[in-house]
């Protein structure tokens, strides 16, 4: 991955690069953005032109195929072992950042998941920003910069990343996976300004499951006690896509409220289903929507406090088709 190939982030290249000519790195850098959206392969960008033979991360040589593969002895990478990264970790990296690079010049440290740093090793780790050792670079990739440590924000060189346009990223969609100019609109809207989730497993979600889960969602009323349960049932076993769902959910109860108030189809995300819209909408209060928006904040809120999950969503759907 070159800094070429990464679409958008032109100020965030054009800062690395700079910094790469003059021979001015800082000793460490925190990328902070949303998940998914080019952060990883920033900073792999920046280990790759630091190690490749020509310079530039040129794809070709020896170390630069080394890192797209994930064995140059000079790049070491830290993700959370489960909930956290734990101190032991930290020590690990302490030592083989000790040691002299093998084969380039530069040793890298990558902190994949930073906020996951438990208390413990996150103070293991400001002793080696606050003494960094020659030749040493270390980035630290966050969805969350304010859970660390301001100590350790400090002393990083901070690069915040932001979400692609809408428009922009749609354009990419439409081109690289030939989708319609509809679809492609679906697509970067659910997924936020991310290519992770635009090419990733959500694709499927987005695209082909959503219609089926908004039409359960809108068969619902009041005294349907066992469809309810049924679905509560679905989104419950589907712990992985329970957070995407709920916010396709979302986006359709938004479309809702934007054509309650006249607002024009540009403003939809999901414009391939209007049939559904405008039937569901003549159903449909202010007051209504607003419920049950409510309730999906608060299952959502539920479902972060470790609670039993087909409970939490029987609650919100019961909530839901109550509304009015």
């Amino acid at each position: 991955m070159t800094f070429a190939s990464i679409i958008g982030h032109d100020r965030q290249k054009e800062i690395l690069r700079r910094a790469l000519r003059n021979r001015r790195l800082a000793h460490a850098y925190l990328f902070e953005g949303p998940e998914g959206i080019g952060k990883r392969l920033m900073a792999l960008a920046l280990a790759r032109a630091l190690v490749c033979h020509s310079g530039e991360g040129c794809g070709d040589c020896p170390s630069c195929r080394k890192i797209d593969h994930n064995t140059h002895p000079d790049l070491h990478q830290l993700n959370a072992d489960g909930a956290t990264i734990k101190i032991d970790r930290v020590r690990q990296i302490q030592k083989d950042l000790s040691l002299r690079p093998l084969e380039s010049e530069y040793k890298i440290c990558l902190i994949d998941g930073a906020e996951w740093l438990n208390p413990a090793a996150a103070n293991a780790l400001l002793k080696t920003l606050e003494e960094p050792q020659g030749k040493t670079l270390m980035i630290l990739l966050t969805a969350h910069p304010e859970t660390l440590l301001d100590t350790i924000r400090s002393r990083c060189q901070r690069l915040p990343f932001r979400r692609l346009p809408q428009q922009r990223l749609a354009e990419i969609l439409e081109s690289r996976l030939e989708l319609d100019e509809v679809q492609a609109r679906v697509l970067a809207a659910l997924s936020e300004g991310s290519f992770k989730k635009a090419l990733g497993g959500n694709r499927t979600l987005y695209l082909e499951r959503r219609r089926e889960l908004i039409k359960s969602l809108v068969a619902l009323s009041a005294g349907s006690i066992f469809p309810l349960l049924d679905l509560a049932q679905e989104l419950a076993n589907d712990k992985e896509q329970l957070p995407e769902i709920l916010e396709i959910y979302q986006a359709f109860f938004r479309d809702l409220l934007l054509l309650l108030h006249g607002r024009s189809e540009n403003d939809l995300i999901n414009l391939d289903i209007r049939e559904i819209l405008y039937r569901q909408v003549r159903r449909e209060s202010v007051g209504g929507l607003l419920k049950k928006l409510e309730a999906l904040s608060e299952g959502r809120w539920h479902l972060t406090r470790n609670v039993n999950r087909q409970l939490a969503m029987e609650v919100m759907l019961m909530r839901i088709s109550s509304a009015a």
